[in-house]
């Protein structure tokens, strides 16, 4: 299988302040990233609505290779929402630190492990390839985060993210963590990382370098507050530092870059690294 990137540009990226994709603009995006071979495209969150909805159904009716992937929170109308549009492949996300069930959903853990069993009951009852997301994995105990991933694994998961909310690893830290939940996992493990102290791109490395399979990623590396890691800088290091082509065309990279910058209205900085003016390279 190897290594592979998950584009969230659409859903973590349009959680930018100021930043609101219209339908054309992520029509042509996700396109653009179809072509370039980007696999897995996370296309949005369907229980934001109605004019949501009508554009993940616009996504979806266009002839791509890539698999289009519907973000959920484990509620069953969430999920729902999903299904209606006509996804066939369905993210459940819950948070496993105890900081984030207790102090943000205000319950325990068995309440999380419950949710999710009946949110993945649902989804497995229609055939859909299932990923589930592990919130603020980076502060939760390893044991729980192990525990929930095996309730995911029963009913038919294909992986499970390693989300560092917000972005309090470092490379080191990261590589440790990650090398003993790998040994560990029933699933395959995508690492999703934040750039709050600007490490989001070297902690997916390390991650790379740990064993992980799968990794998130987002267009000029826009995100929530400082953003996650970067599409092009995680492509680019990859071929650089490792001779790993992810199977990416990195001749794409500054088109790319391009359209995400113009459709932000967030014109890329002349010494981005790999796509700024400056700095914007071909790789060989």
């Amino acid at each position: 299988m190897g290594f592979q990137l998950v584009d969230t540009t659409f859903r973590d990226g349009e959680q930018s302040a100021g930043v609101v994709f219209s339908t054309e603009e992520k029509i042509n995006m996700a396109i653009a990233l179809d072509r370039a071979g980007v696999t897995w495209i996370e296309a949005g969150t369907p229980a934001m609505g109605q004019e949501e909805q009508e554009t993940l159904r616009s996504l979806l009716a266009l002839p791509l290779r890539a698999t289009l992937i519907a973000w959920n929170w484990a509620e069953l109308a969430d999920i729902r929402a999903s299904l209606a549009c006509g996804f066939s492949c369905i993210h459940i996300s819950l948070p496993v630190s105890d900081l984030h069930i207790s102090q943000k959903l205000k319950k325990d853990r068995d309440w999380v492990i419950q949710q999710l069993r009946t949110a993945l009951q649902l989804v497995q009852s229609y055939g859909c390839t299932i990923t589930v997301g592990a919130e603020d994995t980076s502060r939760a105990d390893s044991d729980f985060f192990l525990q929930f991933a095996d309730v995911a694994a029963q009913y038919g998961a294909t992986r499970i993210r390693f989300a560092d909310t917000v972005g309090c690893l470092d490379p080191f830290m990261t590589f440790d963590r990650l090398q003993d939940v790998v040994k560990r996992c029933s699933l395959p493990i995508e690492f999703h990382g934040h750039n709050d102290f600007g490490l989001a791109t070297a902690n997916t490395l390390a991650a790379f370098q740990a064993g992980v399979q799968f990794a998130s990623v987002t267009l000029a590396g826009i995100g929530e507050r400082a953003g996650n890691a970067s599409l092009e800088e995680v492509v680019a290091s990859l071929e650089k530092f490792y001779g790993y082509h992810c199977g990416i065309e990195a001749s794409h990279l500054g088109s790319l870059a391009d359209l995400v910058a113009k459709a932000s209205n967030r014109p890329l900085f002349p010494y981005r690294p790999v796509v700024g003016s400056v700095c914007r390279m071909t790789m060989q």
